[in-house]
Protein backbone atom coordinates (compact mmCIF):
# COMPACT_ATOMS: atom_id res chain seq x y z
CA UNK A 1 0.00 0.00 0.00
CA UNK A 2 0.88 3.42 -1.03
CA UNK A 3 0.36 6.34 0.44
CA UNK A 4 -1.40 10.47 -0.54
CA UNK A 5 0.56 13.36 1.36
CA UNK A 6 -1.81 16.22 1.61
CA UNK A 7 -0.91 19.22 3.50
CA UNK A 8 -3.98 21.70 4.43
CA UNK A 9 -2.94 24.98 5.73
CA UNK A 10 -4.92 28.23 5.53
CA UNK A 11 -5.74 31.12 7.84
CA UNK A 12 -8.92 29.48 8.57
CA UNK A 13 -10.20 26.23 8.31
CA UNK A 14 -13.26 24.78 9.56
CA UNK A 15 -14.16 20.85 10.30
CA UNK A 16 -17.56 20.32 11.31
CA UNK A 17 -18.78 16.90 12.60
CA UNK A 18 -22.42 16.27 13.74
CA UNK A 19 -23.41 20.08 13.85
CA UNK A 20 -27.18 20.08 13.51
CA UNK A 21 -27.76 23.48 14.63
CA UNK A 22 -27.70 26.61 12.51
CA UNK A 23 -27.07 28.65 15.34
CA UNK A 24 -24.22 27.17 16.37
CA UNK A 25 -21.49 25.53 13.99
CA UNK A 26 -18.52 23.67 15.83
CA UNK A 27 -15.14 22.48 14.45
CA UNK A 28 -13.06 19.69 15.59
CA UNK A 29 -9.35 20.65 16.42
CA UNK A 30 -8.45 18.65 13.34
CA UNK A 31 -9.85 18.06 9.82
CA UNK A 32 -12.47 15.00 9.45
CA UNK A 33 -12.61 12.01 7.00
CA UNK A 34 -15.79 13.53 5.60
CA UNK A 35 -14.25 17.17 4.50
CA UNK A 36 -11.40 15.80 3.61
CA UNK A 37 -13.36 13.32 1.41
CA UNK A 38 -15.68 15.48 0.10
CA UNK A 39 -12.78 18.00 -1.03
CA UNK A 40 -10.90 14.93 -2.85
CA UNK A 41 -14.39 14.39 -4.37
CA UNK A 42 -14.83 18.19 -5.54
CA UNK A 43 -11.00 17.93 -7.19
CA UNK A 44 -12.14 14.74 -9.08
CA UNK A 45 -15.35 16.41 -10.46
CA UNK A 46 -17.85 14.26 -8.92
CA UNK A 47 -21.58 15.61 -8.18
CA UNK A 48 -23.53 15.04 -5.01
CA UNK A 49 -25.62 11.81 -6.02
CA UNK A 50 -22.38 10.18 -7.15
CA UNK A 51 -20.54 7.29 -5.47
CA UNK A 52 -18.08 7.95 -3.15
CA UNK A 53 -16.93 3.95 -1.46
CA UNK A 54 -13.53 4.28 -3.56
CA UNK A 55 -12.81 7.47 -1.12
CA UNK A 56 -14.27 6.41 1.78
CA UNK A 57 -12.52 3.39 1.83
CA UNK A 58 -9.14 4.78 1.92
CA UNK A 59 -7.69 4.67 5.40
CA UNK A 60 -7.02 8.14 6.73
CA UNK A 61 -4.82 9.82 9.24
CA UNK A 62 -3.98 13.30 10.69
CA UNK A 63 -0.76 14.63 11.80
CA UNK A 64 -1.50 18.01 13.71
CA UNK A 65 1.92 19.72 12.76
CA UNK A 66 0.57 23.58 14.27
CA UNK A 67 -2.67 23.13 16.15
CA UNK A 68 -3.85 26.90 15.68
CA UNK A 69 -6.34 28.81 17.94
CA UNK A 70 -9.84 28.61 17.93
CA UNK A 71 -11.69 31.66 16.94
CA UNK A 72 -15.69 32.59 17.05
CA UNK A 73 -17.16 34.31 14.42
CA UNK A 74 -19.98 35.79 16.21
CA UNK A 75 -23.09 37.65 14.04
CA UNK A 76 -26.97 38.06 13.67
CA UNK A 77 -29.07 36.66 10.59
CA UNK A 78 -32.35 36.70 9.79
CA UNK A 79 -34.65 34.05 8.37
CA UNK A 80 -35.39 33.82 4.56
CA UNK A 81 -38.31 36.17 5.02
CA UNK A 82 -37.07 38.44 6.93
CA UNK A 83 -39.16 38.62 10.19
CA UNK A 84 -37.47 36.91 12.51
CA UNK A 85 -33.67 37.35 13.31
CA UNK A 86 -31.09 35.12 15.13
CA UNK A 87 -27.70 34.97 16.42
CA UNK A 88 -25.13 32.62 15.04
CA UNK A 89 -21.33 31.30 16.43
CA UNK A 90 -19.23 29.49 13.94
CA UNK A 91 -16.01 28.36 14.95
CA UNK A 92 -12.98 27.98 12.77
CA UNK A 93 -9.37 27.07 13.55
CA UNK A 94 -6.85 29.81 12.51
CA UNK A 95 -3.47 30.04 11.19
CA UNK A 96 -3.63 25.65 11.55
CA UNK A 97 -1.55 23.39 9.55
CA UNK A 98 -2.02 20.03 8.79
CA UNK A 99 -0.51 16.59 7.09
CA UNK A 100 -3.23 14.13 6.16
CA UNK A 101 -2.52 10.80 4.87
CA UNK A 102 -5.05 8.18 2.63
CA UNK A 103 -3.68 5.04 2.44
CA UNK A 104 -4.87 3.32 -0.52
CA UNK A 105 -4.00 1.21 -4.39
CA UNK A 106 -1.49 3.55 -6.09
CA UNK A 107 -3.49 3.57 -9.31
CA UNK A 108 -6.25 5.31 -7.21
CA UNK A 109 -3.67 7.71 -5.57
CA UNK A 110 -1.80 8.75 -8.33
CA UNK A 111 -5.33 9.92 -10.16
CA UNK A 112 -6.08 11.41 -6.80
CA UNK A 113 -2.59 13.30 -6.80
CA UNK A 114 -3.31 14.73 -10.51
CA UNK A 115 -7.32 15.61 -9.16
CA UNK A 116 -5.67 18.19 -6.60
CA UNK A 117 -2.72 19.49 -8.47
CA UNK A 118 -5.53 20.33 -11.09
CA UNK A 119 -9.27 20.40 -9.57
CA UNK A 120 -12.38 20.63 -11.56
CA UNK A 121 -14.12 22.48 -8.79
CA UNK A 122 -12.40 24.73 -6.27
CA UNK A 123 -11.08 23.21 -3.17
CA UNK A 124 -12.07 24.06 0.42
CA UNK A 125 -10.78 23.25 4.13
CA UNK A 126 -14.11 22.52 5.33
CA UNK A 127 -15.94 25.21 4.32
CA UNK A 128 -16.38 27.10 1.02
CA UNK A 129 -14.99 30.28 2.62
CA UNK A 130 -11.75 28.82 3.95
CA UNK A 131 -9.63 28.02 0.87
CA UNK A 132 -6.51 26.31 1.21
CA UNK A 133 -2.87 28.18 1.20
CA UNK A 134 0.09 26.97 -0.89
CA UNK A 135 0.69 23.34 -2.72
CA UNK A 136 -2.21 20.80 -1.52
CA UNK A 137 -0.91 17.56 -2.35
CA UNK A 138 3.03 16.47 -1.68
CA UNK A 139 2.23 13.95 -3.90
CA UNK A 140 2.34 9.73 -2.64
CA UNK A 141 4.39 8.17 -1.11
CA UNK A 142 5.46 4.11 -1.60
CA UNK A 143 5.21 3.78 2.70
CA UNK A 144 1.98 2.75 4.29
CA UNK A 145 0.17 5.58 6.39
CA UNK A 146 1.91 5.59 9.46
CA UNK A 147 5.60 5.65 8.25
CA UNK A 148 4.88 7.74 5.83
CA UNK A 149 3.38 10.74 8.38
CA UNK A 150 5.96 9.80 10.85
CA UNK A 151 9.06 10.52 7.86
CA UNK A 152 7.57 13.95 6.21
CA UNK A 153 8.96 16.86 7.41
CA UNK A 154 6.83 19.19 9.29
CA UNK A 155 5.41 21.31 7.57
CA UNK A 156 5.83 24.45 9.17
CA UNK A 157 8.68 26.98 9.27
CA UNK A 158 11.80 26.42 11.59
CA UNK A 159 11.14 30.00 13.29
CA UNK A 160 7.58 28.25 14.00
CA UNK A 161 9.15 24.78 15.42
CA UNK A 162 11.59 26.82 17.55
CA UNK A 163 8.81 28.80 18.99
CA UNK A 164 7.17 25.79 19.57
CA UNK A 165 9.73 23.95 21.13
CA UNK A 166 10.42 26.63 23.27
CA UNK A 167 6.78 25.84 24.89
CA UNK A 168 6.39 22.88 27.44
CA UNK A 169 3.14 21.71 26.16
CA UNK A 170 4.15 21.93 22.74
CA UNK A 171 6.57 19.22 22.62
CA UNK A 172 4.63 16.29 21.02
CA UNK A 173 2.83 15.65 17.25
CA UNK A 174 -0.27 14.34 17.58
CA UNK A 175 -1.57 11.49 15.08
CA UNK A 176 -4.96 10.91 14.43
CA UNK A 177 -5.42 7.27 12.77
CA UNK A 178 -8.13 5.25 11.40
CA UNK A 179 -8.35 1.54 12.95
CA UNK A 180 -10.22 -1.51 13.45
CA UNK A 181 -10.23 -1.66 16.80
CA UNK A 182 -13.70 -1.25 17.76
CA UNK A 183 -11.93 -0.48 21.59
CA UNK A 184 -10.89 2.75 20.46
CA UNK A 185 -13.04 6.09 20.00
CA UNK A 186 -15.66 6.31 16.77
CA UNK A 187 -16.81 9.74 15.29
CA UNK A 188 -19.49 10.01 12.88
CA UNK A 189 -17.42 11.44 10.17
CA UNK A 190 -17.45 8.28 7.05
CA UNK A 191 -18.95 9.47 4.38
CA UNK A 192 -21.43 7.82 2.38
CA UNK A 193 -23.38 9.71 0.26
CA UNK A 194 -22.94 13.68 -0.02
CA UNK A 195 -26.34 13.46 -1.72
CA UNK A 196 -28.30 16.42 -1.21
CA UNK A 197 -31.54 14.54 -1.27
CA UNK A 198 -29.79 11.94 1.27
CA UNK A 199 -26.63 12.61 2.70
CA UNK A 200 -25.39 9.75 4.74
CA UNK A 201 -22.50 9.43 7.28
CA UNK A 202 -21.45 6.26 9.31
CA UNK A 203 -19.14 5.93 12.28
CA UNK A 204 -15.12 5.22 12.08
CA UNK A 205 -12.65 4.49 14.92
CA UNK A 206 -9.86 5.80 15.48
CA UNK A 207 -6.58 6.01 17.88
CA UNK A 208 -5.19 8.67 18.81
CA UNK A 209 -0.87 9.06 19.59
CA UNK A 210 1.57 11.89 20.86
CA UNK A 211 5.63 11.39 19.62
CA UNK A 212 8.21 13.37 20.42
CA UNK A 213 8.81 16.63 17.69
CA UNK A 214 12.24 16.32 15.93
CA UNK A 215 13.71 19.74 15.18
CA UNK A 216 15.85 18.15 11.82
CA UNK A 217 12.22 17.22 10.69
CA UNK A 218 10.87 21.07 9.90
CA UNK A 219 10.37 22.88 6.90
CA UNK A 220 13.20 24.53 6.16
CA UNK A 221 12.11 27.70 4.49
CA UNK A 222 15.02 30.84 4.51
CA UNK A 223 15.61 32.03 1.15
CA UNK A 224 18.58 34.18 -0.71
CA UNK A 225 16.55 35.94 -3.21
CA UNK A 226 20.00 37.09 -4.79
CA UNK A 227 21.70 33.74 -4.64
CA UNK A 228 20.75 33.02 -8.35
CA UNK A 229 22.38 36.15 -9.71
CA UNK A 230 25.13 35.45 -7.81
CA UNK A 231 25.56 32.40 -9.17
CA UNK A 232 25.21 34.12 -12.89
CA UNK A 233 28.12 36.44 -12.17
Amino acid sequence: MSTLLLRLAAPLQSWGADSKFEERRATMREPTKSGVIGMIAAALGRRRDEPIDDLSGLKFGVRIDQPGKLLRDYHTAKSSDGKTSYVTNRYYLSDAVFLVGLEGDDELLSALDAAICSPVFPLYLGRRSCPPVGKVSLGVSGKGLMEALRETRLQIESKQQDRRQSSDENQNTTYVIDTEDVRNPRRRDLPQSFSQRQRKHSYRHFEESMEPVTRNNALETEHDAFAAVEEGL
